[in-house]
């Protein structure tokens, strides 16, 4: 979409439409205040009021959004306010929108800037490829959205610029994740990598199953076996090694469709597990806008990727997989396959020599349990970088929730016949995973993130959501990224 950033006030401004973010309680203009009751609208976090002004010279009509109070203003809030404004002109059929604050953010020039873009482009999203004989009217989406703001123009200007490139990446991995298991297979999930390389100038590779098994990767290979689309691992590369350029190593899980193999799912919680490749999208998403923003890091995105189907070819209960490590792998139940083929990703990470290795995941149901929706789970071996983590989701609102790795969580993964135990045991699942998955990274600093209660939503509970693939990820990684070596 375009975005404009002008200076002065939407109140002005001729428009179909004007939205004027209004924080709690606070005093407005008359010619606004004059055209309700004050109990009508308090400025209440996400409440709203449609107008119709029907002054000379400013919009026909007016949306009012509520901020909540200036003192918890946050990126989140304008990002909320901006994709509220979006969609109600798409309600409506207005093809441009002006947006204005009553009053100055509290917020840096670029921040605020960044959550507008952010707002305006999640909230137009849709994911509609599949359906069929659509209306005008049902198609109808935006075109232009103008920004009034009081501040630094450029700065503003320049946030902009992040804002859109960071949705762009979140939208990617939307795209990813809402296609259907057949139409987004292993091998076309690597075809999608070489794309992006080509567009981007990432060096990228994909391994096949000859190269996987020439190579030694079992895990991957071994939860793919059930499956007519064979495994691929992607390697996606930004930057190279250097002094004073930090190597992070972003991985992610990559399953294009989990029935969860012979440890079958139920039917009822099979039909979202398409969505089981989220981490995947998410790393997707990152390396995508990484490469666009141009970040001083030497950035490295792999993904382990594999279909988990039950067949006769399949990997059983009881199957002793070897890893690409050596580390020998009992399986107790092949639906906690991610941790498996994850766990030649992360030792494949090791080569890099990195100084940070972050993955995500969609490993478990116990963090949903845990955390519902509302926050990602988070498990590391190195505080610091848990602590890097956890601000980042404090400002882009992706919050984490950290959760310990202790010895004792550690030695509930010991199998007695292999090295590991795929899983263990339904006490402290989602710690036991990690802790799984920790067990191949070596010395490196390794933060997990858990995002199978947040990458998918039936019903977003924000504006700038959407029904599906939230992208939830992207805007964390890349808000830890740009501030890594701060």
């Amino acid at each position: 979409m375009d975005i404009q950033i002008k200076t002065g006030s939407v109140l002005s401004e001729a428009s179909e439409l004007g939205m004027l973010a209004v924080f709690q309680d606070s005093e407005l203009p008359q010619e606004v205040a004059g055209l309700f009751e004050p109990a009508d609208f308090r400025g209440g976090a996400s409440e709203t009021l449609l107008l119709y002004p029907r002054n000379q010279g400013g919009p026909r009509r007016l949306l009012l959004v509520g901020l909540g109070s200036r003192a918890t203003v946050s990126t989140s809030t304008i990002r909320q306010a901006a994709a509220t404004a979006v969609q109600k002109a798409r309600a409506l059929k207005v093809a441009a929108v002006t947006i204005g604050v009553n009053g100055a953010l509290p917020l840096p020039g670029d921040a605020s800037g960044q959550a507008f873009a952010e707002g305006i482009e999640l909230g137009a999203y849709r994911y509609w490829h599949y359906r069929t004989g659509l209306s005008d009217d049902q198609i109808f989406r935006a075109e232009r959205a103008t920004v009034f703001v009081n501040g630094d123009v450029e700065q503003i200007r320049r946030g902009v610029t992040t804002g859109k490139a960071i949705a762009s990446g979140v939208i990617l991995a939307r795209e990813l994740v809402n296609h259907p298991g057949y139409a987004l297979t292993p091998a076309l999930l690597g075809d999608e990598a070489v794309t992006l390389g080509k567009r981007l100038g990432l060096r990228v590779t994909v391994r096949g199953k000859q190269e996987l098994t020439d190579e030694g990767f079992g895990g991957i290979l071994a939860v793919g076996k059930g499956s007519a689309n064979e495994p691929r691992f992607i390697a996606m590369e930004y930057g190279a090694a250097g002094e004073g350029k930090p190597t992070i190593c972003l991985v992610g899980k990559g399953l294009t469709f989990d029935s969860g193999g012979l440890s079958l799912k139920p039917a009822d919680a099979m039909e979202t597990m398409k969505s089981d490749m989220g981490g995947a999208a998410a790393v997707f998403g990152a390396m995508q806008v990484v490469a666009e923003l141009k970040l001083p890091l030497h950035v490295v995105g792999l993904v382990s990727s594999a279909e988990n189907m039950p067949s006769s070819t399949a990997y059983r209960p009881g199957d002793i997989v070897t890893s690409l490590s050596g580390k020998t792998i009992e399986v107790l139940n092949t639906d906690a396959e991610g941790r498996i083929i994850l766990s030649d990703a992360l030792f494949f990470a090791q080569r890099y020599k990195p100084d940070a290795i972050v993955e995500l995941s969609t490993l478990t149901g116990a963090i949903i349990i845990a955390l519902g929706s509302h926050a990602t789970g988070l498990m590391a071996t190195d505080q610091a970088l848990a602590e890097k983590i956890s601000r980042a989701g404090e400002t882009t609102g992706e919050r984490v929730w950290q959760l310990p790795l202790w010895d004792e969580y550690h030695q509930m993964i010991k199998s007695e016949i292999a090295d590991v135990k795929n899983i263990g045991g339904r006490p402290a699942g989602s710690i036991t995973a990690g802790a799984f998955l920790a067990a191949f990274v070596g010395d490196y600093p390794f933060a997990h993130l858990d995002v199978a209660g947040t990458a998918w939503a039936d019903k977003p509970a924000k504006a700038f959501d959407s029904p599906g693939g939230t992208g939830v990820g992207v805007r964390l990684l890349t808000e830890f990224l740009r501030n890594y070596q701060n």
